[in-house]
Formats: C-alpha cells, sequence, structure tokens
C-alpha cells in the first residue's frame, strides 16, 4: 500500500509542477520575472550517501592495490589485523 501512496504523491507533484509550469508561462506572458522550479531526480541525501559510500569502496580498493601491486603481498592479507599492527608498529617506532 506505501507503493501505491508514493506513486499518488508522485502523481500529485508531477500534477503541481505542470500546473505551475502553465502558472509561470500566463507570468511570463504578462510581463511578470519568471520563477524557476527545479525537479532533483536524484535527493541531496542520496548524492551524499553515494559519496560516502564511493569513498569507502576507494579506499578499500586503493588499499588492496598498494598492497599487494606495490607492496608485493596478497590482496586479501591488507583485511588481517596483524598486517594493521605491523604498519602502526613500524610508523610509531620511527
Amino acid at each position: 500500500m506505501s507503493l501505491d501512496n508514493s506513486n499518488q504523491k508522485v502523481a500529485e507533484t508531477r500534477e503541481q509542477v505542470k500546473q505551475a509550469k502553465k502558472e509561470m508561462m500566463a507570468e511570463r506572458e504578462s510581463g511578470e520575472k519568471r520563477k524557476r522550479i527545479r525537479i532533483r531526480l536524484i535527493p541531496l541525501w542520496l548524492r551524499l550517501l553515494i559519496i560516502a559510500v564511493l569513498i569507502v569502496l576507494c579506499v578499500i580498493l586503493g588499499a588492496m592495490f598498494g598492497y599487494s601491486v606495490m607492496g608485493n603481498g596478497k590482496a586479501t592479507d591488507v583485511f588481517d589485523k596483524s598486517t594493521w599492527t605491523h604498519i602502526i608498529d613500524l610508523i610509531k617506532s620511527e
């Protein structure tokens, strides 16, 4: 039932947008300033979530690439706790 309600809301908003466009055209013809209505296909919160997921994915893939190609190790070893404790020990020892 929630899908029906969401579809009705979308249809209502589309109808409202169409009505607003008609009003804008009428105002434009009468010489008043036109208003710009913007419809976003991807909401702002979803854009931020997508960016956060992509950043995490890039960090994971970069660590795997760096450890396997540049460090001559297995790519899956980057997920071992012992690998990270060894790296932290190397950093702190200097």
